[in-house]
């Protein structure tokens, strides 16, 4: 009988370590999920930044395009909007690239406006922020990866409904649509 009450008493305990266990894993993956969100947010929040400086840099040269100019800015509101929201904000994102891209391609048509200085600082800038997003929306799909992964996963995905753990979606921008800016150096 004492054998019987030991052995219950070892089995619960070691349910609970386990428990414990898989809880601590499911709230580590959660940190690392939010944490790729949060530099996700910060890079293209510091790209909507760069926006507006570079619609007046080139609004200077091409004051016809306007419609241009009032797509990325409705584009860019739109952007900030979507919040949180991944599915949302890529799709609000990869919009957003669009009248971008075609305002890089519409400052190639002044020769006077590609060598400005602060033209220059802007696609560098603009460019450089383009990679930061690219690597931490990488990091954040990993992340996802392994929550959605461990959340599916038996006993884990026990835990994960008892507690409230749920998948999340990833983040994807459209790369063909993305603005990719080029950066002459050369000045030409």
């Amino acid at each position: 009988m004492i054998g019987i009450i030991l052995f219950l008493i070892a089995l619960a305990a070691f349910m609970l370590v386990g428990l414990v266990l898989i809880f601590n894993r499911l709230v580590h993956k959660r940190q690392m999920v939010k944490n790729g969100w949060a530099d996700i947010d910060v890079q293209l929040k510091r790209r909507s930044d760069l926006i507006p400086r570079l619609v007046e840099s080139v609004r200077g040269y091409a004051a016809h395009e306007k419609s241009l100019f009032e797509d990325v800015v409705a584009k860019r509101s739109a952007a900030l909007a979507a919040g949180d929201n991944t599915t949302e904000r890529g799709k609000t994102e990869t919009a957003l690239s669009q009248p971008v891209a075609r305002l890089m391609a519409v400052a190639e048509a002044y020769p006077d406006l590609k060598a400005s200085r602060n033209f220059l600082e802007l696609q560098t800038e603009l460019s450089d922020t383009e990679t930061k997003i690219e690597m931490a929306r990488r990091f954040f799909n990993g992340a996802v990866r392994e929550l959605n992964t461990t959340v599916e996963s038996f006993p884990a995905n026990l835990v994960a409904s008892l507690f409230g753990f749920r998948q999340r979606d990833f983040f994807e921008i459209e790369t063909a649509d993305r603005a990719l800016p080029s950066v002459d150096f050369k000045g030409t």
